[in-house]
């Protein structure tokens, strides 16, 4: 039987352990550090690490990085600080700590770790902190991997690099369940990803970007990002959409976006660049300075489904297609609360429209409130064909639909809307900015044979 004695007993003597080796009799009781230690993992402190030291401890660490690498044996690091700087880890690495204890501090002059050609890095429970201090020219990140066959990012935090968290190039594996936040550019950046997934990180101010994946030419890529929370993205560098984004797909194809959490990015939530193939689902995007998502330029193929977009100064485009961008779904969004105010001076239209659509597109089933410009627009000048809207619930707009009547534009189907409150009419034909018809929701023929109007409501 446990009384009440016996109990105080033996939690003085883990006092008492604690007070005589702190490091020690913290890492014994942890959960999970007695089975590291079963694993038959190297304990960084039997090599001389020695946590809480303030003095540079790249030497011992490095040894200790090449004996573990050497060996394929796991690293364990207790709980403490290390002061660490310049680090080339092993083609394999297993390094673990306690999950917001074990700090890695980078001392300056270059880089925290890089690696090149490497089989499987994984890193768990450990804080990274860039301390916001100078990386090297030849450096892209505070942690700087490039050519990994295998990587895992688990549980870790990653604080103020001078440049982005994580840099990766040419990777493979995952990073999941990890704090990315204050990077001078993007938390992640990934280029030439194969099967890399990012899932149920939280990424935060950010200096250029959230999560970035890219590729130098365009090719399949098939990123899945995840579950992610991202929140207030800067865009310091400038531009009008290359940097602020909290998710940026760029020449990258197959990347799938869903249940992300993105919210106060100086541009996108989520942008596409030239990216085929791409999904967008089931994603909550919150006050974003620009087209809160964006698929642009050179693409085939973009489903934007099931998404929230609430404050934003464009809500959903899905154009370009002067530059090849074609082909897009767009259903079952909300959209709501739209600004003509952006973060530079807009070409026409303008800001301040819910849903842009421009070729080969079907959109149904979305609900827009408040698009004090166009609750949708549909084609751009010359710039229109086959595209359906049906069954979609306008709001409060300046006005309903603008639809482009100039010559030469393909097909267009508009049927089926119901369209309340539009200032300057429900269903109005453009060409470019300029409308040139009456409401054509109160007309039994829209007059241009390549557009048909019908069953839509208006009040």
């Amino acid at each position: 039987m446990l009384n009440r004695r016996h109990f105080l007993k033996q939690t003085a003597g883990f006092a008492v352990a604690g007070l005589a080796v702190p490091g020690a009799a913290y890492a014994a009781i942890l959960p999970g550090i007695q089975a590291a230690s079963m694993r038959g993992s190297i304990n960084a402190t039997d090599l001389g690490a020695r946590p809480g030291a303030l003095d540079d401890q790249s030497r011992i660490f490095a040894r200790m990085l090449e004996k573990a690498g050497s060996q394929d044996m796991p690293v364990f690091l207790p709980p403490g600080t290390y002061v660490v700087s310049n680090l080339t880890l092993p083609r394999n690495l297993r390094l673990t700590g306690v999950p917001g204890a074990t700090r890695i501090v980078y001392g300056g002059d270059g880089h925290l770790f890089a690696v090149e050609d490497a089989v499987h890095i994984e890193l768990s429970g450990l804080v990274m902190d860039g301390a916001n201090r100078w990386l090297g020219d030849h450096a892209q990140g505070l942690l700087d991997l490039r050519r990994v066959q295998h990587l895992v990012v688990d549980n870790c935090s990653i604080l103020g690099s001078g440049k982005n968290g994580l840099a990766l190039e040419r990777v493979s594996g995952r990073i999941e369940r990890s704090e990315i936040t204050g990077a001078a550019d993007a938390g992640i950046y990934s280029v030439e990803a194969g099967k890399l997934q990012i899932q149920a990180n939280t990424v935060s101010d950010c200096g250029n970007g959230g999560i970035l994946v890219h590729r130098w030419q365009i090719a399949d890529d098939g990123t899945m990002i995840f579950g992610n929370r991202i929140e207030r993205i800067l865009a310091r560098g400038g531009g009008t959409g290359q940097n602020g984004n909290g998710i940026n797909a760029f020449r990258a194809n197959g990347v799938s976006i869903a249940n992300n959490s993105v919210s106060d990015c100086a541009f996108s939530a989520i942008r596409a660049n030239s990216s085929s193939n791409i999904q967008m689902s089931g994603n909550s995007c919150l006050r974003s300075g620009e087209t809160a998502i964006y698929a642009e330029f050179a693409f085939e193929g973009a489903v934007i489904n099931a998404n929230i977009v609430d404050g934003a100064a464009n809500g959903i485009s899905i154009v370009n297609f002067d530059s090849g961008g074609r082909m897009g779904v767009c259903s079952a969004n909300i959209v709501r609360n739209m600004s003509t105010q952006g973060p530079y001076q807009p070409d026409p239209p303008g800001f301040g429209v819910g849903i842009s659509v421009e070729a080969d597109c079907a959109v149904t089933g979305n609900v827009v409130e408040n698009a004090p410009r166009y609750g949708m627009n549909i084609g751009w000048g010359a710039f229109m064909r086959n595209v359906v809207a049906t069954g979609n619930v306008i709001r409060k707009a300046g006005t309903g639909i603008g639809v482009s009547v100039v010559e030469g534009t393909g097909s267009a189907v508009i049927s089926d809307n119901i369209i309340d409150g539009a200032e300057n009419g429900a269903i109005i034909g453009h060409r470019w900015a300029k409308p040139v018809t009456g409401d054509l929701a109160l007309m039994e023929k829209s007059g241009f044979a390549n557009l048909m109007v019908e069953r839509n409501r208006s009040s």
